[in-house]
């Protein structure tokens, strides 16, 4: 098997600005998130950036980027013009890492490539792990997957899925009972790049416009999406300067 990551990297960040070039023991922290990639079993590692900077910071520390446009609407807009700039063909297999999880676990990466590779019926993979605690089913903030019997996604929401009728306002799992824990979806997948790059002229689904989930389009239009299901929680993801402050404890 062989697949491509892509990390997608925007400069512009609300929350923190110049995001994928913060420092993180010397090294920005997209390189970060590029070097744990390069201990997956992926063919080759490359940044898909809107910034020549980024570019740049990318070839100090000899990891391959390309220049995508800066006007695209979405990741997957932006991964769907890296495919073809390096040419990949329509049956290859793309995993895309997001360019603030300097933590990534590189079996992960091989993991949710492994599973689409012997997935066929399944334009996609991603994955999942059990929610241990009550408050975090209830936030709408983590989101949660519910899967058929093969391990295929049934529906992504941030609502508590699946809705336990008898046991509301309990952590069922917890109760004795043998039904299953409720799933938190992690945000890796990996594509087929012919999927990829016909996702982007897929209409919006009303579903996904209510979540504001992204993956639900895919589903909405009918394709499959296969989940891995990990027994760990994934590493910090960076989205604010105190989750950039505890990261970079990790880093000496």
């Amino acid at each position: 098997m062989s697949f491509t990551v892509l990390i997608p990297a925007r400069l512009a960040s609300t929350r923190l600005p110049n995001k994928p070039l913060a420092d993180i023991g010397g090294a920005p922290m997209v390189v970060r998130v590029a070097q744990r990639a390069l201990k997956s079993g992926a063919s080759q590692v490359v940044i898909a950036t809107d910034s020549q900077e980024v570019i740049e910071k990318c070839a100090d520390f000899g990891i391959r980027a390309v220049l995508t446009r800066g006007d695209h609407p979405s990741g997957s807009d932006r991964l769907a013009e890296a495919c073809d700039i390096l040419g990949l063909s329509d049956d290859a297999l793309v995993v895309n890492v997001q360019g603030d999880e300097p933590l990534i676990d590189p079996g992960l990466i091989d993991a949710v490539a492994s599973l689409l590779s012997a997935r066929p019926d399944c334009a996609m993979s991603t994955a999942a792990h059990a929610i241990e605690e009550l408050a975090d089913v209830q936030n709408p903030n983590i989101v949660k997957v519910v899967l058929d019997a093969r391990q295929t996604a049934l529906y992504f929401s941030r609502s508590p899925i699946p809705a336990a009728r008898d046991f509301a306002g309990q952590a069922w799992w917890k109760s004795g009972s043998a039904l299953p824990k409720p799933l938190r979806h992690v945000g890796i997948y990996a594509y087929r790049v012919g999927f990829l790059r016909l996702f982007p002229t897929l209409p919006q689904a009303p579903m996904e416009q209510l979540e504001s989930l992204e993956q639900l389009r895919a589903l909405w239009h009918g394709h499959r999406i296969a989940v891995h299901i990990t027994d760990t929680a994934p590493g910090i993801g960076i989205d604010t300067p105190e989750d950039l402050i505890q990261v970079r404890k990790l880093f000496p």
